[in-house]
């Protein structure tokens, strides 16, 4: 049975005491990977669910590739991250580390943002990961911020923006903040999340709120279930990271608080080295894709009924991805519709 959010707001205290410290999620740093080389690209599978991969405008021991080298299994690519605005406040601004990334320019990037998107991908801007500090808490920042992001839609076509805040968000203003960006971009604009699982424990949580604030045009909350520890389901029971059960019972919150089934995403590591914990194999994540939409291939958590098909998954990173041969694209995307 669903616990109601009384009584989850009630068992959040018990638990706090054992939950894992928080790591830092999208960032995660580890020893450097041999390189995989790229698949040979393929048509781009058309399908209703978006298969979600950050690609990295920075070097952290993975890969680094142009965007032009993402696969096609990969139909929406956040571009992590945007930088603060030197002069605005709240404000944000994109420079391609082309040193980085051997030597890439900013012309070959956008020439590349163009071809994903003639191959009816999406490529949009990512806001915050490990250190991005953007903080949208007042009118202005949050003009700020919608003015800045809707400069750089303009300016190197991005399709939208990806909201990755993880050191806290305001949710009145950064709602404010996107449903004026909305107002001009109109119902073409991608509006994607990923908040961390203590970020849906409450609905008194930032994440939580803005959700609710922003199911008018929201596109999909890509939680992130890694670096987590231990949390509460749907059910009220506690669950650990790295196991189909946990992410299928916290992935329950979001589709019991209103959110529509296609507005959910389930977010995982391409590789152990991808994040602090809370890796599983792609197999595992098709098996709690499955038992959330067909109510097949669940464990110790089975939602009451199944609740069709749900927005996609997401994972961090293509370029990790890369380092595994693509496993999680190529497993993943075929379990998509």
């Amino acid at each position: 049975m669903l616990i109601t959010r009384k009584a989850r707001l009630a068992l959040i205290g018990g638990l706090a005491a054992a939950t894992t410290a928080l790591v830092s999620s999208c960032g995660a740093t580890a020893e450097p990977a041999e390189t995989v080389a790229n698949a040979e690209s393929v048509e781009v599978q058309q399908t209703d669910q978006w298969l979600t991969g950050y690609w990295h405008n920075f070097d952290n021991g993975s890969v680094v590739m142009p965007l032009a080298d993402v696969p096609s299994e990969y139909n929406l690519v956040p571009v992590a991250f945007a930088d603060n605005h030197p002069e605005l406040d709240g404000g944000i601004t994109f420079d391609l580390a082309s040193d980085e990334l051997g030597g890439y320019t900013d012309e070959q990037f956008r020439e590349d943002i163009t071809t994903l998107q003639a191959e009816g991908r999406k490529v949009i801007i990512s806001v915050g990961g490990e250190t991005g500090h953007v903080d949208v808490t007042d009118p202005t920042q949050a003009q700020n911020f919608a003015d800045t992001t809707y400069e750089l839609m303009q300016d190197y076509g991005f399709d939208g923006v990806d909201i990755d805040l993880e050191h806290g968000i305001d949710a009145q203003h950064m709602s404010d903040a996107l449903h004026d960006l909305s107002g001009r971009v109109g119902s073409d604009l991608i509006i994607t999340m990923a908040p961390q699982t203590i970020d849906f424990q409450s609905p008194d949580a930032g994440y939580y709120q803005l959700a609710e604030n922003i199911s008018d045009i929201l596109t999909i909350v890509n939680m992130q279930y890694y670096n987590s520890g231990s949390m509460l389901g749907c059910d009220g029971n506690v669950y650990e990271q790295g196991t189909s059960d946990f992410v299928a019972a916290l992935a329950c919150i979001q589709l019991e608080m209103g959110l529509s089934a296609d507005q959910v995403g389930l977010g995982l590591p391409a590789t152990s080295d991808a994040a602090g914990g809370g890796y599983m194999p792609p197999s595992d994540v098709v098996a709690a894709l499955d038992c959330l939409q067909t109510g097949g291939s669940c464990g110790a958590f089975s939602p009451e009924s199944p609740y069709g098909q749900i927005g996609g998954v997401m994972t961090w990173s293509v370029n990790w991805d890369s380092v595994n041969g693509y496993d999680f694209a190529q497993t993943v995307s075929a379990a998509l519709v």
